[in-house]
């Protein structure tokens, strides 16, 4: 059984989720070679479709994703990647999780509060 990396442009979507409360963290894009990584190393991996370059999560912000569980779907074209994350968030605009802000009576609110300051992270 292999993944099926050619529905898009060579891509899977990695759903990365939180290993012990089930929170969808973040969403990312994997190539073979970002996958394969993500196995050896126990760190989660993506290709920045921005940069057209691989990136482990945390390597400049110290918020890596450890690896706990690996699942696919029935196609075989999307991941669902159950993980530890280090550090306070994942999210790089300083949550715990990419997925803050919620729709309620047609207006998108923040949903939660700030897990830490990018500034300091990222620098401004």
């Amino acid at each position: 059984m292999t993944l099926d990396f050619t529905k898009c442009d060579g891509l899977v979507p990695a759903i990365i989720q939180d290993h012990q409360d089930g929170r969808v963290l973040m969403l990312g894009f994997m190539n073979e070679e970002a996958f394969a990584k993500t196995v050896e190393s126990g760190k989660v991996t993506f290709l920045s479709r921005s940069r057209n370059k691989l990136w482990t999560k945390g390597e400049s912000s110290g918020h890596a994703l450890l690896v706990k569980r690996i699942e696919v779907d029935c196609d075989l074209d999307t991941l669902l990647i159950q993980a530890e994350a280090l550090g306070p968030g994942v999210c790089h605009a300083g949550y715990r999780s990419c997925f803050y802000r919620k729709l309620a009576d047609g207006t998108w609110t923040v949903d939660e509060d700030p897990a830490y300051d990018p500034d300091t992270v990222y620098g401004s």
